[in-house]
């Protein structure tokens, strides 16, 4: 087998619409591109809109019954197909063809017409209802849903995949493939039959966070920080207002469209300055960003803890990280929802620049923990000032963590 068979390879996305695909497809594509490999997508749907005059986000479009629209569909499948082939002839080495491919006659003509390098499917697998209802909601957004109201858009768009699922078939009899859980970045199976080319970088890539630029702020100052108070759904003083306000001016040049804050007033009114100045902003509230819930010492001081409730202000003293407060959390159980939250804006962020998570001190402990690989023991005491913000980068080349003023 010729190196020249070896040294290049079509990637082949797989998975129901709304599960990530072009995300993770973008990711390689950026990845590969940083160790200096020649790599393009070509999106269906992409090349769906620049073909087609009609409007094809009505769902009959994907009804595999439909002869006519899938003789369109067909075509411009064959279309990229071709296209991808066209440039690994040329200079290109990874060519990725970004559309659902769900079921096995597509997958087989991939494979039947490809056959110059080998082929790797990678399917995008996602059945979390409420990443999927924010995914959906998001996907509502495109110009080609403009005529529709919201509700229209989004049953349009469930319908369409139900189309999907009908025909959808399970990767089996194919030589090369991931099967990737999207939200978690996590390999579920595998099989490797041919020497694929870059596969190190490329499963690498599949299972790391990516964050291109992620501000991690702290909420401006509330009453429950003069009063020295834990927990509570307390509002910004006037001083936590301009802070707000300066954060918003600080960001004003920075297209941010993505602000996910926790459910608490603090956070959500920290926000509000910011996606004013914004130019289109989307703010969402994560129920897994909501400080640490301190049972039965919310709204107590740490004084009238130390002083009432010595058993809990000395005990959690001894072991701050694993210690739960009766009836609550502690920073042990606040972990998982916290890298789920994460997990949760990273993904339904797709390919966006810049996101903001505007949260609390202890969930800022735990976000910076993940990125930043610390000790447990040391996370329940990670500097998280309320003057300044994190600018985090990681990506398979670059780790930035910065603390700056605003």
């Amino acid at each position: 087998m010729s190196n020249s068979y070896l040294d290049k390879l079509y990637i082949a996305m797989v998975g129901l619409p709304a599960r990530g695909k072009s995300t993770v497809a973008a990711k390689l594509k950026e990845g590969l591109k940083q160790e200096n490999i020649k790599v393009r997508i070509f999106n269906n749907g992409d090349l769906r809109r620049k073909l087609l005059s009609e409007n094809s986000s009505r769902p009959d479009f994907y009804n595999p019954e439909n002869k006519a629209n899938a003789e369109q569909r067909e075509h411009i499948a064959l279309t990229n197909i071709k296209y991808a082939s066209r440039y690994l002839q040329g200079e290109g080495q990874v060519a990725i063809l970004d559309a659902t491919n769900v079921s096995l006659k597509r997958r087989r003509t991939i494979q039947a017409m490809l056959t110059d390098h080998p082929v790797l499917f990678v399917e995008c697998i996602n059945n979390d209802e409420e990443i999927l209802k924010a995914s959906i909601t998001k996907k509502t957004e495109q110009p080609e849903f403009a005529r529709l109201d919201f509700k229209e858009a989004f049953e349009s768009f469930r319908k369409r995949i139900q189309y999907y699922e009908y025909i959808a078939e399970p990767l089996q009899e194919e030589r090369n493939y991931y099967i990737l859980d999207s939200l978690n970045n996590q390999i579920l199976e595998e099989k490797i039959t041919d020497h694929v080319f870059c596969n190190v970088q490329i499963r690498d890539l599949l299972v790391s966070d990516w964050v291109k630029n992620l501000f991690l702020v702290r909420h401006g100052e509330s009453y429950f920080n003069l009063e020295n108070r834990i927990g509570g759904d307390a509002e910004l003083t006037p001083n936590g207002w301009s802070q707000a306000e300066a954060l918003a001016r600080h960001f004003k040049q920075t297209n941010i469209p993505n602000i996910y804050t926790s459910a608490k007033k603090r956070t959500v009114q920290t926000a509000g300055p910011i996606s004013k100045m914004q130019k289109n902003t989307q703010v969402m509230q994560l129920g897994e960003f909501n400080e640490i819930n301190a049972g039965i010492c919310e709204y107590m001081s740490y004084e009238e803890i130390r002083r009432d409730k010595p058993e809990v202000f000395y005990s959690r003293t001894r072991d701050k990280y694993n210690y739960i407060y009766p009836e609550g959390e502690g920073y042990v159980t606040l972990k998982h929802r916290v890298d789920r939250g994460l997990k949760k804006a990273i993904y339904l962020s797709g390919n966006a620049s810049y996101i903001m998570i505007i949260g609390h001190q202890a969930v800022n402990r735990m976000i910076l923990a993940h990125f930043l690989y610390r000790r447990k023991e040391d996370v329940p005491y990670i500097y998280t000032p309320q003057d300044r913000y994190f600018h985090i980068v990681s990506t398979q080349s670059k780790k930035l963590f910065e603390l700056k003023r605003y």
